[in-house]
């Protein structure tokens, strides 16, 4: 497989890593850290060095009850990082649901837009289908932030996830925006509970009937604190430990904060797979 975005044709023959700067003061991991856009940017290029193969730039927190920006608030801090972030020669990716920001964004330069509403605002499929080459990550989420782990209740976690993202794939694809363009993202921790969650990764292989990239998400999650009893500091093994296990049902990209571990696992993971 491979994921066309603005500037980078991505082969996806092979797991990717996708580093996470959190340019907020309330992320649930690493809020605060990056905040200046110095340090975010330093962040940016140790992900690199680390092995990051994408960059995904976030300036407002989507963590149970966070509070909602404005666009122009999330664009002021995100904007002095992605300007500098698009001149390191590496995709980039900004984790935003506001159609502003995807516009700013996409004329910044940015190479695609990871959406955890998956384009549901006004106007959103219009600016990516207008742009004619960004890559598009469509995530599953209930409600918003603030309500999503009120709406937990399931029949069947994995059918209602992979319905929904196939209608978003049926509306992108009616807009004019290619599949080569869209990855899929099932959303773990996002309006699931520790349960539901598992039971995407037990499942994921279902996801493949989609003929589209995944992309998974455990990196620190609450859900591996439930498993370990560990707090977020102290789940780098769990989510080691979750990232090969989506790997081997398919997964063709992790995001995680750990970018130099989640590298050298990868790493081992596939010289087993090559014997």
């Amino acid at each position: 497989m491979q994921w066309q975005t603005t500037r980078f044709l991505i082969d996806l023959a092979h797991p990717k890593v996708m580093g996470i700067v959190n340019v907020t003061p309330d992320s649930f991991s690493d809020g605060g850290r990056f905040i200046d856009p110095a340090q975010a940017l330093a962040r940016c290029e140790s992900l690199l060095a680390d092995g990051a193969d994408i960059l995904d730039l976030g300036a407002e927190s989507s963590r149970p009850g966070a509070p909602v920006l404005s666009a122009q608030e999330e664009w002021q801090r995100l904007q002095p990082v992605l300007r500098e972030a698009v001149r390191l020669n590496v995709p980039v990716s900004v984790d935003t649901c506001k159609t502003e920001v995807m516009q700013r964004a996409l004329d910044a330069g940015a190479d695609i837009i990871n959406d955890i509403r998956a384009l549901r605002d006004q106007g959103a499929i219009d600016v990516v289908a207008r742009h004619g080459a960004c890559g598009v990550c469509l995530m599953h989420m209930r409600g918003d932030p603030s309500t999503m782990q009120l709406q937990t209740d399931y029949v069947d976690v994995v059918k209602e996830v992979r319905d929904f993202l196939t209608g978003r794939v049926e509306a992108l694809l009616a807009a004019g925006v290619r599949a080569q363009r869209i990855t899929l993202d099932p959303g773990v921790g996002f309006g699931k509970t520790p349960e539901q969650n598992l039971c995407l990764l037990a499942r994921q292989k279902e996801f493949a009937s989609l003929q589209l990239p995944l992309l998974l998400g455990w990196s620190r999650k609450s859900s591996l604190g439930a498993v370990t009893g560990r707090p977020v500091d102290q789940r780098l093994a769990a989510s080691l430990s979750a990232a090969l296990a989506a790997v081997s049902q398919g997964a063709h990209i992790v995001r995680v904060h750990d970018v130099a571990e989640t590298v050298d696992a990868l790493k081992v993971w596939r010289a087993a797979d090559l014997c």
